[in-house]
């Protein structure tokens, strides 16, 4: 039985829906409500591995932790990872379903919405409250058919729509306006609400906008948020949105932006660090040869992206940065771009073949289509630091530098180190938000970090986008609006 429900839903992509659904979700948690979010259909390569064994979009994995639940693999029950730009491996409740190109996808969408509503099921049976994110716009009329993700969930499952606008980027009012224009009317009147998000200066400037919108829609505006400085604080779902300038500091890192890149909220804790400078290198631009230490982060497509990667020149940046005195570390997919070859005899990621890897470890990875997904609690060998981490990928490694482990996972060894110690890869993701650890890993570069307390930032600026939202926000009309679902 739901008792209350509410889906936020956006006129367009990156309108701050996911921040909402945190912010909210953490407004409604600390009023004692046990609150579960739930996204039905998700398209990013960033991904977080679930208590029960499964693994869910990032940005449902911020909202559960802004909600103070634990993960489950039915708060993203459809998952989309792009492999190409034309196809992806789809998830369903955690698990790896088949990979598809996007023109096939719509014939999966009647099998798919099965699973959402059993996991929308299953969900509500123990929270107060669940509040649904929507995905792209609704107001994308030419996906409606068969639609799993806006407003064909909302209908199969009555739930009531709070509509969210961008004012940032400009033209809100015919972002809003439209969207119920070209909707179907039914559709349109499950929407009992509007959003205007990303505020920049007075928000009085903007009393008859707001009181047009209104008035030509019917909706009553439930608040106009005031951009909030602190975003940049918590993980990004969307690789659009890493940052590509450095910040100061002595110590240089420096991330290729791989073009399926995944799992990159990695780099988060040492971007905010700001004793680093860290710099996301966008395709186009060669690797800073004065950099102390390279990063190859992971990636959906390992031997794609490792071409990806040479047709940038960046496999001779890295070198020319080793033979500097620079180090490089592997995580996930880069660790296997490290070693000597990458064979997918089955074609898991793409075409079936072998790739030369980088060479920079003594390794070789054969993919599988085996997934491993777990989460583990490591000892980084060279400090004793203990690290709770997480693996999600294909493909195992071996060769003469796993003789030299940068891990121990329940005694056995984990990752690779080259003999002269500058090159190092591994399968965890998650590392850098132990603080001890990330201290004792810099250190043992020569690089001093800060003190920064990394999950309690993020937990305090959780509290704070709650506090935002409280301000702004009529949040007992959204509450009012989600108790109807369950009348």
């Amino acid at each position: 039985m739901v008792r209350a429900a509410v889906m936020i839903q956006g006129c367009g992509s990156n309108v701050g829906k996911s921040l909402l659904v945190a912010g909210l979700a953490r407004v409604f948690a600390r009023r004692g409500m046990r609150v579960a979010p739930f996204k039905p259909q998700n398209m990013s390569n960033n991904a977080a591995v679930t208590d029960d064994g499964g693994e869910i979009g990032r940005a449902q994995a911020l909202q559960a932790r802004a909600a103070g639940v634990p993960l489950s693999r039915h708060m993203n029950p459809v998952l989309l990872k792009p492999e190409t730009d034309i196809g992806a491996q789809v998830i369903v409740q955690g698990r790896r379903l088949t990979s598809t190109k996007a023109s096939d996808y719509a014939g999966l969408k009647p099998r798919l919405m099965d699973a959402v509503r059993e996991s929308y099921a299953i969900l509500a049976r123990d929270a107060d409250l669940v509040i649904v994110e929507g995905a792209g716009s609704p107001a994308e009329i030419n996906l409606r058919a068969n639609d799993i993700a806006n407003m064909g969930f909302a209908r199969a499952e009555n739930v009531p729509v709070i509509l969210a606008g961008d004012i940032d980027r400009g033209g809100v009012i015919a972002q809003i306006v439209g969207t119920q224009a070209v909707i179907d009317p039914l559709d349109a009147a499950l929407i009992k609400g509007f959003l205007i998000n990303k505020f920049r200066g007075d928000p009085r400037l903007f009393d008859d906008g707001y009181a047009a919108i209104s008035k030509r829609t019917g909706w009553p505006g439930l608040g106009v948020i005031p951009w909030f400085d602190r975003a940049h604080h918590l993980p990004a779902e969307d690789a659009l949105d890493l940052p590509t300038r450095p910040r100061p500091g002595r110590f240089r890192v420096v991330v290729p932006i791989l073009s399926r890149i995944a799992n990159f909220d990695d780099l988060d804790p040492l971007a905010l660090d700001p004793a680093l400078s860290v710099e996301m290198i966008a395709p186009g631009r060669p690797l800073p040869l004065d950099a102390d230490l390279v990063i190859l982060p992971g990636t959906k497509s390992t031997r794609g992206d490792l071409a990806f990667l040479r047709a940038q020149g960046w496999d001779i940046d890295l070198a020319a940065i080793l033979r500097r005195g620079g180090r490089a570390l592997g995580l996930c997919g880069g660790y296997q771009m490290l070693g000597r070859t990458i064979a997918d005899p089955d074609g898991i990621e793409g075409e079936a073949g072998s790739s030369e890897g980088l060479s920079h470890l003594a390794i070789d990875t054969v993919m599988s289509a085996d997934k491993r997904l777990a989460r583990v609690e490591a000892t980084h060998l060279a400090s004793g630091c203990a690290v709770s981490a997480y693996e999600i990928h294909i493909g195992a490694s071996e060769g003469p530098d796993r003789s030299r482990p940068l891990f121990s996972v329940a005694s056995e060894p984990e990752g690779a180190v080259s003999a002269d110690g500058r090159v190092m890869g591994t399968y965890l993701h998650g590392l850098f938000a132990q603080d001890d650890f990330r201290r004792a890993f810099l250190a043992s570069l020569g690089a001093s970090a800060s003190d920064l307390a990394y999950d309690r930032q993020v937990d305090e600026t959780l509290d704070a986008l709650a506090d935002h939202l409280e301000r702004h926000v009529d949040c007992d009309a959204v509450l009012a609006i989600a108790k109807a679902a369950g009348g």
